[in-house]
């Protein structure tokens, strides 16, 4: 969906006009969704990490890296996610410490994503190598973000944290589309507002709605599965809707990344 409007605008300016679009419906639904949910009013600076560190940065690599990869490549590499979820949350989560089986998994992940880059994003030469290594940037600040959510903010409203962390995000990234490609040039086709309107409203305030109320409650490395599916989804709708070759490499490192998520992913 992501490459269906990156072919009629920019990178930096799809972005920004998606999170714009998913953070008006979230400012017009979250009175009436937080009075259901409840929880108090998450600190400005909760907040303020989330929109820049779940949002801004993360979608802004993941968009660059798609005018230069493939997307089922993209999802492929951001799969590491719950893997460094795991790390992560070993060290810093209570309740959520690995052992030797969970240890495996992110050696077997990293043997993924060396086959990968050493095959398939090499094949699209310096600029593909340099999007990639930029790409694992996006799950790396996704980690961080999510580790101080769930530390500090599990009693937090989801809702307010969305709306407010949204908003930032589409301020984030308006100010770079701005700054990187001297404004925003908006393409009237119906491909890419399709694209952007889907990925706002089911991709972002649908999704993350959802994700960032289940973490208040769930374990947040078991939650970090949601992104095991995506590349799998990825890989095949660009194979047999975009076009895109699908190289034994590229299933070779596909397989090693999910079964590390697999190892990665057992109770200890």
């Amino acid at each position: 969906m992501i490459q269906g409007g990156l072919r009629d605008m920019p990178p930096m300016g799809s972005v920004a006009v998606r999170f714009t679009i998913a953070a008006v419906v979230m400012l017009g639904l979250a009175g009436i969704l937080h009075r259901r949910e409840g929880g108090r009013a998450p600190a400005a600076w909760l907040w303020i990490l989330t929109g820049t560190l779940n949002f801004a940065v993360p979608y802004s690599l993941v968009y660059y890296a798609e005018t230069q990869l493939p997307s089922g490549l993209v999802s492929v590499l951001w799969a590491v996610f719950p893997m460094m979820m795991a790390g992560a949350g070993h060290f810093l989560l209570p309740g959520e410490r690995l052992g030797r089986v969970q240890w495996l998994g992110f050696a077997l992940g990293l043997l993924g994503v060396f086959v990968l880059f050493h095959r398939d994003v090499a094949a699209f030469g310096d600029a593909g190598l340099e999007a990639g290594l930029l790409l694992l940037l996006s799950p790396l600040c996704a980690t961080v973000g999510t580790v101080l959510l769930k530390r500090y903010g599990e009693d937090t409203s989801s809702v307010l944290l969305n709306r407010n962390s949204m908003a930032l995000g589409a301020m984030l990234m308006l100010a770079a589309a701005f700054a990187l490609e001297n404004g925003i040039e908006l393409t009237w086709s119906v491909r890419a507002w399709a694209s952007i309107a889907y990925l706002a409203i089911v991709g972002t305030v649908v999704s993350f709605g959802l994700y960032f109320w289940a973490l208040r409650w769930a374990p947040a490395n078991h939650l970090s599965l949601i992104s095991y599916v995506t590349p799998c989804v990825a890989l095949g709708l660009g194979w047999l809707v975009g076009g895109e070759q699908l190289h034994a490499s590229t299933v070779l490192g596909t397989t090693l990344i999910v079964g590390g998520v697999v190892f990665a992913m057992r109770k200890p």
